[in-house]
């Protein structure tokens, strides 16, 4: 539903637009909310939870609410539990799809899921809450038994079907969330400590003004102790900032106590673990890339996902546009097949980088080779030779990669591969090399035909085939054999990968739309 479908629908009714005169300036102007900027897959959603009834509400910071509308932040709904089932399945049908988080970040009073906004192209982030959770990132270890009296005080957005807190609401769930999150042992917020500094604040200032400090201490009052609130309702209305408020939060996780879900020892344990963990997954997810996930399971475990299709049909720029697309809510394991300027193994690294010396020893590539200065010429014995150690090491490389993707995958990770073994067509993309030459011991043409024959047993969930013209290969790879191009052209549109399924994009049009298709393509299999 666009912005404007929504407008013309009469929402809210006539008591709801009552009760939201008070909120424009807390809950968000209509005229700074344009059609243009709210995301349609954020709308159909919320409006959609809004005509089953679920009663919900935004409970974060108002002023970031534009942002989340464009699909910059989270959006974070606190659903009361006796809607909990109702809320996932109005998702489900919305579209979402639900990711899991691994079993030691993941937490049972809060689900996630995930949105694809086409014509954004961007991937919207959606928390369902059913218990007030709070505490630092890695570890929230308090669980407020606050939601009745949250939801109950909410008020509806002038504009759109969601209900937001209360000026008086958020401004304590402000205070407690700050005082229980600004602690230095978490090392995510030590990370981001000025970032997160700078967003409490903002928050603060831009909620002040509306917010009555009798009403947020007699609010308060009911909640923690008297003397409490009397600190909570002079910090919101103070001039120290939150994050030099020791005092506050000091007295705020002592009266909170009674709300950790761990005692201390066991907080300083899993503490201690989930930086271990964290810190190991994000080494992994930068530099050693093993396939083991971190952060959030695709729904109904991984898929490996490959592109391919003749050099110059752009595979680099798509895979490394994916990455960055689903990376950053999905655990992503890239995989390069090829051997060309990608991430080679270790195994293959130490021959690779000798590679410029053999080219220079041979000045001249046989007929065959699709790069270089090509002689026509049969391969010699010292070619032949290079080549047969090559191939050999090139097959084991690909068997240790094609175990290492089906593993991510079945660990729940999306694997994309910039290219994928394939044994259907001789002499064309990612094919055995030994049959490039005339004598070969049988036994290396059969270890090369059997790690070929296991990427047969191994197939891509999905298949993404940038297909173009010679002639845009040619524009993009001046130095590709013409003879060479105008065979693989037609080749590639005959390779099936049997298994597996197959989309084709036609990777002459702008790179904007090869990128689109590939992303609904990949968000159809997810």
């Amino acid at each position: 539903m666009t912005f404007a479908r929504y407008q013309a629908s009469g929402f809210p009714p006539s008591k709801s637009n009552s009760q939201a005169a008070s909120a424009p300036a807390i809950a968000g102007d209509p005229n700074v909310v344009r059609e243009s900027q709210v995301l349609d897959v954020l709308l159909t959603a919320l409006d959609a939870l809004r005509q089953s009834n679920v009663e919900c509400c935004y409970w974060k910071s108002s002023r970031r609410l534009q942002a989340v509308l464009l699909g910059e932040s989270d959006l974070d709904l606190l659903v009361a539990r006796s809607d909990q089932h109702l809320a996932a399945q109005v998702l489900l049908a919305c579209g979402f799809k639900r990711f899991d988080s691994v079993p030691c970040r993941s937490h049972p009073a809060i689900q996630s899921f995930l949105g694809y906004d086409e014509p954004s192209g961007r991937i919207v982030h959606l928390h369902i809450h059913f218990r007030l959770v709070v505490g630092e990132r890695l570890l929230r270890n308090y669980q407020l038994p606050w939601e009745q009296l949250i939801l109950a005080s909410t008020i509806p957005h002038p504009t759109l079907p969601i209900r937001v807190l209360d000026p008086t609401s958020e401004a304590l769930l402000l205070l407690v969330r700050a005082s229980l999150e600004f602690r230095r042992r978490d090392p995510i917020a030590l990370r981001d400590w000025r970032a997160t500094q700078e967003k409490f604040e903002l928050d603060r200032l831009h909620l002040a003004p509306h917010v009555d400090s009798r009403g947020l201490r007699d609010l308060a009052a009911k909640l923690v102790k008297d003397d409490l609130a009397e600190a909570i309702a002079g910090a919101m209305s103070g001039p120290q900032p939150l994050a030099t408020q020791h005092r506050l939060h000091r007295h705020v996780r002592k009266d909170l106590a009674v709300y950790r879900t761990y005692n201390t020892t066991e907080v300083a344990l899993r503490r201690i673990s989930r930086v271990i963990l964290w810190t190991v997954g994000s080494l992994n997810k930068r530099f050693f890339q093993v396939p083991r996930p971190w952060g959030r399971h695709a729904p109904g475990g991984g898929i490996v996902v490959a592109v391919v299709g003749i050099d110059g049909s752009g595979k680099t720029t798509l895979v490394t546009a994916i990455r960055q697309w689903l990376g950053s809510e999905v655990d992503v394991l890239p995989i390069y097949f090829g051997t060309g300027g990608g991430k080679p193994s270790l195994l293959l690294l130490p021959f690779k980088l000798l590679v410029p010396l053999a080219t220079l020893a041979l000045g001249t590539k046989p007929a065959g080779s699709s790069h270089g200065t090509v002689s026509g010429r049969a391969p010699g014995p010292f070619y032949s030779i290079l080549l047969a150690i090559w191939a050999t090491v090139v097959a084991w490389e690909k068997l240790m990669k094609l175990v290492a993707a089906r593993r991510g995958a079945d660990r729940g990770m999306v694997v994309i591969a910039d290219r994928f073994p394939q044994d259907e067509i001789g002499d064309f993309n990612d094919a055995p090399l030994l049959p490039r030459l005339a004598k070969v011991p049988t036994w290396l043409r059969r270890f090369e035909a059997d790690a070929y024959a296991f990427a047969r047993r191994l197939p891509p969930d999905l298949v993404i085939k940038l297909q173009t013209s010679s002639e845009v290969i040619m524009s993009r790879e001046p130095d590709m054999d013409p003879l060479v191009v105008q065979k693989r052209v037609p080749a590639l549109q005959r390779l099936t990968f049997r298994a597996a399924t197959v989309v084709s994009v036609d990777a002459g049009q702008p790179l904007v739309d090869v990128i689109r298709a590939a992303k609904a393509a990949i968000w159809r299999m997810l």
